[in-house]
């Protein structure tokens, strides 16, 4: 009897485990730090670590070059496909409704019912006010959400760190909100949030909110190399990013659990973290890697 009830708790506690993993949501893996791999190695590393897709880079020096995309992006696909896993966004510079070379990786994503991409960051013109930046920045934004509704695929505009549109994050949630269209979103970034925001990141993460329809993940801290302070990239939980606040302020500010997660390796592993076409690490180095810190985001998705 003894045996049983044991053998009962144990599937119960399997159970539970398997429950709770069902309810993450899906987490890819950015593609820049598998370069070194071809589509079907990386589309095979990528689920045996335990992802569920890629984030595809298709710009100059990525996975896909622009100007192969109709070609390409169908096989990475397919690759992935094979591997049981799917392309679930597009890493692009995408930025000009009108280029054709933009267009035609557009086309081909959304034909192949990739959901996402993020485009390229929008730089602002230091001869012009930030309202007329602004007013720039809008007609190319509606533009491209105009472009994205009739293909069929969203855009997502990613808060990056420096002093491009986005960096405040005040300024891209004011764009998206004033567009108003469920094609063109923000890939909110916590950890360029927490660079230019250390301690208003979440009035950022609010106003943002509505607009959210992918999230970027990695971790950072403070670090004086050669006499000045710089960001130093670092595995996550071992950083300055309180993840467990950002998730739980996060789903309180209305963003869906379901919402996909792209999780990116910046810190150092041997040239992977940079996009090198070769690494100097053995694979395994990247592998282990990767599944420490999938293991640490669903631990923290699991408690949020």
């Amino acid at each position: 009897m003894r045996q049983t009830l044991m053998a009962g708790a144990a599937t119960a506690l399997v159970g539970r485990a398997a429950l709770a993993e069902s309810k993450l949501p899906d987490i890819c893996v950015f593609s820049k730090h598998l370069h070194w791999l071809d589509y079907n190695a990386s589309a095979r590393f990528a689920a045996d670590i335990g992802f569920n897709g890629l984030d595809l880079t298709v710009r100059p020096n990525g996975h896909v070059l622009p100007e192969n995309a109709e070609r390409d992006i169908p096989a990475a696909a397919e690759a992935a496909r094979k591997a049981d896993i799917r392309i679930m966004m597009l890493t692009t510079e995408i930025d000009d409704a009108e280029n054709k070379i933009q267009q035609t990786i557009l086309k081909t994503a959304a034909a192949l019912r990739v959901p996402y991409y993020r485009m390229a960051w929008l730089k602002y013109d230091e001869q012009l006010s930030v309202e007329k930046n602004l007013q720039q920045f809008r007609r190319k934004l509606l533009a491209l959400a105009e472009l994205n509704e009739k293909l069929g695929i969203r855009g997502a505009y990613q808060n990056h760190a420096g002093a491009n549109l986005g960096s405040p994050v005040w300024d891209i949630a004011r764009l998206l909100n004033d567009i108003n269209s469920p094609w063109l979103g923000c890939q909110y970034d916590i950890r360029h949030a927490v660079v230019e925001g250390a301690n208003a990141w979440p009035l950022g993460l609010k106003l943002a909110a509505p607009h959210i329809n992918t999230l970027d993940i990695k971790d950072f801290q403070w670090a004086k190399i050669n006499g000045k302070w710089q960001v130093q990239n670092v595995a996550l939980g071992e950083g300055m990013v309180d993840f467990k606040r950002f998730f739980k302020l996060l789903y309180q500010a209305g963003v869906k659990r379901e919402t996909p997660i792209c999780l990116h390796f910046e810190y150092d592993l041997g040239g992977a973290d940079k996009g090198a076409k070769s690494i100097t690490v053995a694979p395994e180095v990247v592998k282990n890697a990767m599944k420490r810190d999938l293991a640490a985001l669903k631990s923290l998705l699991q408690s949020a």
